[in-house]
């Protein structure tokens, strides 16, 4: 074959290869069960110095339940993305638990409590899920959001919204109108 015979060519078409199937693959969807959330082993203290030695700006809890039609969208349509998992995991420590646990729990403040009652007390007794509640290097809730978010963007913005410590400024509700201000305007 007259291509075999360039050397330029077969370069070009090897890195060509490369990059499409490098792409492609990086853009697969994971498992947030194995490439999202943490193992705990239920006591928040280790956990939260766990975040102290990796670097981590926060400790990020998901709150679920295994009948939540929300919690099985935000995992199969969000959490499993690979730009999500890697913004997230360079800033947050992420721990996912279940509301429905009667599993022991050290908390923050190094209380034994249940999964189940820290949600009650982190929520204010509300039992909708999931709820996504963001935690200071102190163990000081920070942010709280309940609810899926409405796709990818929404869910990014509400990571630079911590991360960036935009909510010191402003309500989450007003910096998504500000991103999708910004969307628009850059169409």
């Amino acid at each position: 074959m007259i291509f075999n015979k360039n050397p330029i060519f077969r370069v070009f078409l090897s890195l060509s290869l490369v990059l499409a199937f490098g792409i492609s693959y990086a853009a697969e969807p994971r498992d947030p069960a194995r490439f999202f959330y943490e193992q705990t082993l239920g006591d928040l203290t280790d956990d939260l110095q766990d975040a102290k030695d990796n670097g981590k700006i926060g400790v990020l809890i998901f709150f679920q339940q295994e009948e939540c039609p929300f919690c099985h969208r935000m995992k199969t349509t969000i959490l499993n993305q690979v730009v999500v998992q890697d913004y997230y995991l360079k800033r947050f420590l992420i721990l996912e638990l279940d509301i429905e646990s009667a599993g022991e729990l050290v908390d923050f403040d190094g209380n034994t409590t249940t999964m189940k009652k820290y949600f009650s007390k982190i929520t204010n007794n509300k039992g909708a899920t999931p709820v996504f509640a963001f935690f200071d290097l102190n163990g000081k809730l920070i942010t709280r959001y309940t609810g899926a978010s409405s796709g990818v963007d929404e869910f990014m913005w509400l990571g630079e919204y911590v991360s960036q410590k935009i909510y010191k400024k402003m309500t989450f509700s007003r910096y998504k109108r500000v991103k999708r201000r910004e969307q628009r305007a850059a169409r």
